[in-house]
């Protein structure tokens, strides 16, 4: 590649400064490669950070680019040591001074008088989830009362019999039928030592080759126990980062559910809401969803199947056997430009994208509404391209964690899928994948079979990629446990499941009501819901003038109003979401009465004056023109003639998107808006 392509960065060091040649299509890995190559230094162990006092830091990635991350020619890269590791081959005095103490293990114990366990720890620069800062407050004993038969003392009094449990302990859990520890009981019972966790450190497996070894050439021309990754054993993982899902109130599944209805195509949704305590297990994270963003994607369906492929186009495997796209059943996403307003529009309203969910539903007596029973244990749960494309999620969205060295491990970003049970019903199965198929899946080293959805296959190492042996672990016909390599795998082994459901009392972050029709889901083009200004209008006559911030109390009605195309809102709408964020009804009238809204009120004037005027209108002096100029009945069907044409006018063009229209038409064809304003 030519110089004049490349860019180059400055990296500063206790050591001094040195500038990197990139290209600016090198993934973030390569750069970290290339600043270990021109430092020539010991290990991985450093951080990069675009500022002087170590914040914003620039996390290594397979995926992402120089350019993609906002660097260019000159900026200024900051690199420290994780937690005072030895990374330089001939340290100065200055560095070994200011290197805290080895003794003290990988991390420091910190803030031991404000938190009720000596496990907490610190980890630069790392921001934790709001809901892990509240577990780690809390003390996770599990109280238990006085046993009045074993119990000899008095009323004040504690023994064996009634004192705390701890989170972690087996028989407790053995006992509520608690198949899986939550992760914070896991990191308690892995803190519950003599040593208090001082030693505790959670790596992410890697199953790549380590750069920078000099005793060799690189791969393929060589290789060496240091700088080769070592074999994986796959086992059943104790413990989930999620315990479980539960979606605020029914309408949401349903409304999620009617595009199956409507048309028999499968269905594709991320999931946005929040994080907060489980009760129901010790020191326990439940994830509730809020609201189902659908993005675009493409439903084919052939002939019923009994198995559904989910494609995207972020993923890229290294692999002979690539995904099939002649799938009978298939959704493929597509791109999507309104990803990053999505998210900040649900940042504002305190949501972030916490999952996805998708349908897999086959009829099979459509007069008694039931669906057939395919995924069982028989058959299988989740499929090894689900499993592929949930770790891959898994891998963009990762947890916050403090006992880690590169300030992540595993993540809460949940997997739910819409089948039939046993009872032919419609039900909701919550997943996760292990870390150990997160690393597979982010590596690479993982791909769906071509006939067998319930088996995954581990690839073969190649002259551009070194792949790991990977075993599980099973009984043989003589009950002895046997290792084999998973070529090819059962998909079992890296399931974690997660109840889903609904709760008894609904919960409701945006407006429901059973006497509205709702506002159009966004990109369902196939069953008829088109979100234009038409539906706008309409779906605002069904609300009075005190009602405006219960019309605008819903999460696909906010995207469309930050996203129409002829008055978009994005930068308006900071009031109206702090209002439904807040359930601030004044406020959110505040924000009607703004010229932002007026402007558009004034045009849903125009289309629908006689219903908009007497329900709509959120102004005490309306700007509104009168009926008398437009005729209402022309302005529905847009066919209605003007009062004074001209006998050589034949054609008109719209002012708004500049669409030429006929003359009959008082309203354009394509933008749908009036002639006259």
């Amino acid at each position: 590649m030519s110089k004049s392509k490349q860019i180059t960065l400055r990296v500063q060091t206790s050591e001094g400064t040195k500038r990197i040649d990139v290209d600016p299509s090198n993934t973030i890995s390569r750069l970290f490669e290339k600043i270990f190559e021109a430092f020539e230094l010991r290990s991985f162990g450093f951080a990069l950070y675009r500022q002087r006092d170590h914040k914003d830091e620039i996390i290594s990635s397979l995926n992402r680019t120089v350019s993609g991350i906002g660097l260019s020619h000159g900026d200024m890269l900051y690199l420290v040591p994780y937690n005072g590791t030895q990374i330089w081959n001939t340290p100065s005095t200055s560095s070994a001074c200011d290197t805290p103490s080895q003794d003290a293990g990988p991390m420091d114990v910190v803030g031991s008088k404000n938190r009720n366990t000596n496990a907490s720890k610190s980890v630069p620069n790392i921001v934790e989830d709001e809901i892990d800062e509240q577990l780690w407050k809390l003390d996770g004993k599990i109280q238990r009362k006085r046993d009045e038969k074993l119990c000899r003392h008095g009323g004040n009094g504690c023994c064996v019999h009634c004192s705390p449990l701890e989170p972690f302990d087996e028989i407790y859990l053995k006992e509520q039928n608690i198949k899986h520890l939550s992760f914070h009981s896991y990191l308690r019972k892995l803190t519950a030592g003599v040593d208090r966790g001082k030693f505790i450190q959670l790596d992410d497996i890697s199953c790549r080759i380590k750069t920078g070894c000099k005793d060799h050439p690189p791969w393929p021309r060589g290789i060496c126990s240091k700088c080769q990754p070592n074999s994986i054993t796959l086992n059943r993982q104790t413990y989930r980062h999620v315990d479980n899902v539960m979606f605020e109130n029914p309408t949401l599944v349903e409304r999620f559910l009617n595009y199956w209805r409507d048309t028999g195509l499968q269905r594709i949704g991320y999931l946005y809401g929040r994080y907060e305590n489980h009760t129901d297990v010790p020191l326990g994270i439940r994830a509730v969803v809020a609201a189902i963003y659908e993005p675009p994607q493409v439903s084919r369906m052939e002939t019923s199947s009994e198995t559904i492929q989910v494609f995207c186009n972020a993923i890229s495997v290294k692999a002979e056997t690539p995904f099939q796209e002649s799938a009978k059943d298939s959704i493929r996403l597509l791109p999507d430009d309104k990803t990053a307003l999505v998210d900040e529009l649900a940042h504002i309203l305190n949501l972030k994208k916490i999952g996805w969910i998708f349908t897999d539903l086959v009829a099979d007596d459509v007069k008694k509404g039931t669906v057939k029973h395919v995924r069982n244990v028989e058959s299988h749960f989740l499929s090894a391209q689900e499993c592929i494309m949930a770790g891959h999620f898994q891998n963009q969205y990762p947890n916050p964690c403090r006992f880690s060295p590169n300030n992540y491990f595993g993540s809460k970003f949940v997997t739910v899928c819409v089948t039939g049970d046993d009872k032919n019903q419609v039900h909701m199965e919550g997943y996760q994948v292990s870390n150990q198929c997160m690393a597979l899946v982010r590596d690479g080293c993982l791909v769906p079979t071509k006939d067998a959805p319930e088996l995954g296959y581990v690839i073969e190492s190649t002259d551009k990629q070194y792949v790991p042996d990977v075993f599980y672990k099973e009984k043989d016909s003589y009950g002895n446990e046997v290792s084999r390599l998973a070529r090819p795998l059962p998909v079992e082994y890296l399931l974690v499941d997660i109840p889903a459901s609904t709760p008894l009392t609904p919960q409701y972050t945006f407006h429901v009501s059973n006497n509205v029709t709702p506002f159009p889901i966004e990109n369902r083009l196939v069953d008829g819901q088109v979100q234009d200004f038409h539906l706008l209008g309409s779906y605002m006559q069904q609300f009075t003038p005190d009602q405006f911030l219960e019309a605008t109390s819903d999460f696909h009605l906010l995207l469309y109003l930050a996203t129409m195309e002829i008055f978009p809102m994005k930068d308006h709408m900071l009031p109206l979401l702090e209002a439904v964020r807040d359930k601030d009804k004044e406020k959110a009238i505040k924000w009607a009465r703004s010229d932002h809204w007026t402007r558009v009120e004034e045009f849903l004037s125009t289309m629908m004056p006689a219903a908009h005027s007497s329900q709509t209108s959120f102004n005490s002096s309306s700007r509104m023109p009168s009926s008398s100029s437009v005729g209402t009945s022309g302005l529905r069907d847009g066919l209605e003639p003007p009062a004074n044409p001209t006998s050589d006018e034949t054609l008109w063009t719209c002012s708004y998107c500049t669409y030429i229209n006929a003359v009959e038409r008082t309203m354009c064809e394509i933008c749908g808006l009036p002639r006259y304003t």
